[in-house]
């Protein structure tokens, strides 16, 4: 369920952002009565994501907009589709318009691209992760659009998951110390979070597991060999995450070696949005 607070936030500063004091294209020539129909026309293969989102908007703007959906999120789209039609009054549907559509397009495009990544190991037991390479300020967006491409969620922010990557470690002064003055922290604060070390080989893997009290490694930039010898290594007794250097072409081998999750910061960063649009409909 996409946290309210944040949509809110994210809803608030983006009406501010488009409408300002007013949409004086449609002030001067459509009358405040007038009503009409608006239909999501589909110019894009992929998967829709984002609808249940465009309600929430259309609403925000005007709870008296009708919306007819005629897909779901996670559907498979074609040119030609009609996603919705949604009627009202006119001006309301004109200031949602541009809003709803780039939510529309930038989350059809994100979960596009992850059920490409997903689809790739759909059979094996990793799962595919996103990461907190978002646009600042829609990362509760390109989330959910990755949950309905078929990715899974890592950590939201730095709050909800502790993750000693390299840079920690290197201040803290080494992987031993950085893990022992976290669970230090943790029971000092009462927190009750996860925690996840950063590797960067097999000697990190060798001492992580000599420290103990963690609950995931990553193998950061591992070869596929060496992410095998390090599976091998762990022998499950803590989560695997394989993060660096993955692409959709060797996804498949570095699942292979048994890692329980990728990590992949293209399914946010590198992404072409779907062309959709949204047109008079009579």
């Amino acid at each position: 369920m996409i946290n309210k607070d944040l949509f809110d936030a994210f809803l608030e500063t983006t009406l501010k952002e488009d409408l300002g004091d007013g949409d004086h294209s449609s002030l001067a020539c459509i009358p405040a009565e007038a009503t009409g129909k608006a239909q999501l026309l589909i110019k894009d293969e992929g998967i829709i994501a984002g609808l249940d989102i465009t309600s929430l908007i259309f609403e925000r703007i005007d709870p008296g907009l009708s919306i007819e959906f005629y897909l779901r999120d996670g559907d498979r789209i074609k040119p030609g589709d009609t996603g919705f039609i949604v009627s009202g009054i006119i001006q309301s549907i004109l200031k949602s318009e541009r809003i709803v559509l780039n939510v529309l397009q930038r989350m059809s495009g994100i979960a596009t691209q992850t059920d490409r990544y997903a689809g790739k190991i759909r059979d094996l037991h990793t799962k595919v992760l996103d990461t907190r390479k978002t646009t600042p300020g829609i990362r509760i967006l390109d989330k959910e659009a990755v949950r309905i491409g078929g990715g899974e969620n890592h950590r939201m922010g730095l709050y909800d998951m502790i993750m000693l990557k390299d840079n920690h470690i290197d201040f803290a002064g080494g992987i031993t110390k950085a893990i022992r003055k976290t669970n230090e922290y943790l029971d000092r604060t009462g927190k009750k979070l996860r925690i996840e070390v950063e590797a960067r080989g097999l000697e990190d893997v060798r001492e992580i597991m000599q420290a103990g009290h963690i609950h995931r490694i990553m193998l950061d930039n591992f070869s596929i060999a060496d992410t095998r010898k390090a599976v091998e290594l762990i022998e499950g007794r803590y989560e695997t995450e394989s993060s660096g250097k993955i692409t959709l072409e060797n996804l498949r081998e570095y699942a292979a070696c048994g890692v329980d999750y990728i990590s992949v910061g293209a399914l946010t960063h590198q992404i072409k949005s779907l062309d959709l649009s949204l047109k008079a409909s009579y």
